[in-house]
Formats: structure tokens, sequence, C-alpha cells
């Protein structure tokens, strides 16, 4: 180790060492410190009072100054860090220029590292300005994540924060998730809502599905960082994501706004899916009616006594098939359950939150005979979706449990938990992963030593290894998890 603990004799040596490299820094175009601004003789005073600052004397005098701590700036408050439930940070790492070329700083990290494994830290963080490329290089060959970016110190500019884990069975945190979207023309039966209820930045009006957590090839959801949710898997494996580490990614949630009704369909199961889709998952999915104005209907099955034959008949005359598909109503927090083979339609008006497998399968029996503006209607796939159809299915909405915590659905392939929170409530235990949505109101997750906000409409991932987790303030919640 090169460090030591600085002693208050030597503040004026750490002082000089300080404003020399501001100094070297303002001349090279690199307004990242200020002497007498940032940083400052009372603040350097302050942390050898601490204990927290560690030094090397070197040739020249003093060549390095690092301050070590456990506790974090404010900002550092408002990233979504991964790593560590104790973790500790670094700031203002001097080196003098004589030394820069040598290697020092990277000694002094790996010095910091230890110091902070001693203090009992899981993880490491530190942040630096936006435009000080040699420092981002350096944390990024040092094998340091970036966490996210905010303005420090009263800053015009943002600083990038980063982190890196320090012991191996280091707790990862939840991540928020920043969806993809489908609208346009891929979803003429969506709206806005997206935008105006849930603030999503979405592109296109209409907009149908945000796909919050998701793996889908070209619609993946990211992280603060942009890193897609499938690179955070392969980056991070078991600890992140369980079982699941080099298997399918094997849900997908979405949140989805039917300003208009979806077509009538049906999705295929695995098997089927296999065989005719080029080795895919096929699709059993789950509702949560999210916002259903009165009177709202689902699609949910075939009438009874209806037969394929009777079916494909009717669908080969278009609007006749509207006199043998089965209606539910539904209001909010009603949780429907369609397996694969379940023939079914999202009515008009209805917002509702979709637990699904991670596939993209749909075959359309029927769309109410609509057209684009070029008169053209979408495709149909009769022949599949007839062949994948079950005609026994007659569920019924699973009515809005008022109840501070419970599992609604335990399905074979997703678990679903509810909470309603009206001061705090425990989240279920995670088993390979988690996909944690505040639904209709701002609500805190919180878990050992540190928050986070969740936004309404927010959707976090929560690894295996997350650390136990509560929910404070006063809205809904949901938690699914693959079974």
């Amino acid at each position: 180790m090169i460090l030591r603990q600085a002693r208050p004799e030597e503040l004026d040596a750490v002082c000089a060492l300080y404003e020399l490299v501001s100094r070297e820094m303002e001349e090279q175009g690199l307004h990242q410190w200020h002497w007498g601004d940032y940083p400052n003789r009372d603040l350097i005073r302050e942390d050898i009072e601490k204990g927290e600052l560690y030094c090397l004397y070197g040739e020249p005098g003093m060549v390095m100054a690092v301050t070590v701590s456990t506790g974090a700036d404010d900002a550092y408050r408002e990233i979504n860090w991964l790593f560590g439930t104790h973790p500790g940070s670094f700031y203002r790492l001097a080196v003098h220029r004589t030394l820069q070329t040598e290697g020092y700083g990277t000694r002094a990290i790996e010095d910091v590292e230890e110091i902070l494994r001693m203090k009992g830290c899981d993880a490491m963080r530190c942040d630096t300005y936006c435009e000080n490329s040699i420092s981002i290089k350096l944390f990024a060959r040092l094998g340091m994540r970036e966490a996210g970016k905010a303005k420090t110190h009263n800053r015009l500019k943002e600083c990038i924060f980063f982190e890196k884990r320090l012991i191996e069975d280091c707790p990862l945190l939840p991540l928020r998730m920043h969806p993809a979207f489908r609208g346009g023309a891929l979803t003429p039966w969506g709206g806005e809502k997206l935008m105006t209820v849930y603030n999503k930045p979405i592109e296109d009006i209409p907009t149908g599905e945000s796909l919050e957590c998701s793996c889908v090839k070209e619609l993946e959801s990211t992280d603060d960082t942009g890193m897609t949710l499938t690179a955070l898997v392969e980056k991070y494996g078991m600890p992140f994501a369980g079982r699941f580490e080099h298997q399918p990614f094997p849900l997908l949630l979405k949140l989805i706004d039917a300003k208009d009704k979806l077509s009538v369909q049906v999705h295929p199961n695995d098997a089927y899916a296999h065989e005719h889709e080029h080795g895919k998952l096929g699709k059993t999915e789950a509702w949560l009616i999210l916002d259903a104005p009165e009177g709202s209907q689902l699609v949910y099955g075939i009438r009874e006594g209806v037969t394929l034959d009777q079916l494909r008949k009717a669908c080969e005359a278009g609007s006749a098939v509207e006199e043998l598909i089965r209606r539910v109503d539904v209001h909010p927090g009603d949780v429907c359950m369609i397996p694969s083979g379940c023939v079914h339609a999202i009515g008009a008006g209805i917002m509702l939150y979709e637990i699904q497998q991670s596939s993209d399968i749909t075959y359309r029996f029927y769309d109410w005979d609509r057209v684009d503006s070029k008169g053209n209607r979408r495709e149909l796939h009769l022949e599949k979706a007839l062949a994948v159809t079950d005609l026994t299915i007659q569920r019924n909405p699973i009515p809005a449990p008022d109840e501070p915590c419970v599992r609604v659905l335990d399905e074979t392939y997703f678990t679903l938990d509810l909470m309603h929170v009206t001061d705090t409530v425990r989240v279920p235990a995670i088993g390979e992963f988690g996909i944690l949505t505040a639904l209709d109101a701002d609500l805190t997750l919180v878990w050992e030593g540190a928050e986070i906000p969740m936004k309404k409409g927010e959707t976090f991932f929560v690894p295996k290894t997350a650390p136990a987790l509560t929910i404070s303030g006063e809205g809904r919640a949901a938690l699914s998890m693959p079974r």
C-alpha cells in the first residue's frame, strides 16, 4: 500500500497539491476544479480531521491525495446504483504531474479498494467530470461500471458516476428500466395515455405498448446508462438473473393503452411455436386492469358449444365471428389469466399491465373489419389461429384483492404479486429475478441503508441477489417473477 492517512500538520502541503492540480486542469481547458471554490482549504481540513484524507509524500513533496469515505455527497443519492448495501466512495483524487504517467493513479485506486474493504464496504463509488477523458478511461480500465450522470458541486455540466464490486457476494440492487415502445402503424388501436398518464416519452401517436422489461430483439428495455437488459444479463450472470443467465430471458412486461379495441387473437403454446415459429417460445400471459371506463369488456374465450368448424366459417365471413366470442365485464384491479390457446381481445378505453412469456407471436382471427388510411386491412392468420385455439377455456376475471400484499397468480411461467401500499409493505422474496412496477402513484423503494423513488408507471428489474426490499408511500405496485 502506498497511501497513508494525512496528518493535520500536512494541511498546507495537501492544499498546495490541490491548488497545483486545479491550476493545471484549468490550463488544459478542463474546468473540473477551481481552487478556493472546489476544492478548498476548509474542505481539505475537514477531510483530514475526519481521518478520511489519504496521501503520498514523494520527492517533489506531497504528490498524491484522495478522500476515502463511507458517506456520500447528496448527488450520489440521485444515481441508480447496481452494487452494494454498504458502499464507500472516493473523491478528489489528485496526482502530481510527475507521477501521472507512472501508473500511480491505478495504484492509488487499488489502495482505496483495500481501505474500503477494511472499513466493511462491499462496493466502491466515485465520479468525474464529463469532460475528464483521462479519468473516465482509467475507471473503465479498472473494471468500474458507469452508473449514471448528475450535476455536483453546483457545476453547469454533468459528472459521470462509476461503481465497482469489492467482494464476491456483493448484493445487486434494483435497476430502473427505460422501456421500448411499439406504436404508429404497429398499434393502430393505441392512444396517447402512456404519455399523459405515465409521462412516457413516446414518439408516435398512437402508441399502444410500453415494453417495460424486455429482451425482445430491437425492442429492449435499458438501464439509466442505455445498457440493454440482454447485455446486463450477459455481464452480471447468475447474481443478476439466476438460472436464466444462460437461458432465453423468459418474461416480457408491457403497459398497454387500448384507445380502440384490439384484434381478436390467440397465442400458441411452446410446442407449436417451437415447431412452426423457428424455435421461439409460445405465449401465455396475464392482464391486470389499470383503468377501464364504466361498462368495459374483454373478449375472453369462445362461447360454450361453438365448434372449430363454426369458428372457421364465421371468421371467413368476417363480422359473423362477433356472435361466437365470449365477452366479460372488467373493472380496475381485475386480473385475467390468458393461457396459450385462449381467444382474447382488449376492449376500447382499457389500460392494462401485461406479464407474458417473452414472445412476439400473435395469430389474428378478426380485426373488426378495420382499414388503414389507404384502405388496407391488417394481416390475419386464420389457419394457425384455428390450429392452436382451445375452445374449452372458460375463465373469468379475478376481482381486485383488498390486501396489503397477495399472490394472485402462481402459474407455470410466472407469478404475480399485488401490493396495496398505505404506509409500508414488504416486497415478497425474490426468486430468480423480479419485475417491480409502481402502478398508480409515486412510491419509494427501500432497502438497508438506502432508498430510491419509483415514479408512477416506472418499472425496476430486481436481481436475484437483491437485499430485502420494502415499499413506502400510498399506492399500488405489482411484482412479476418467473416461476
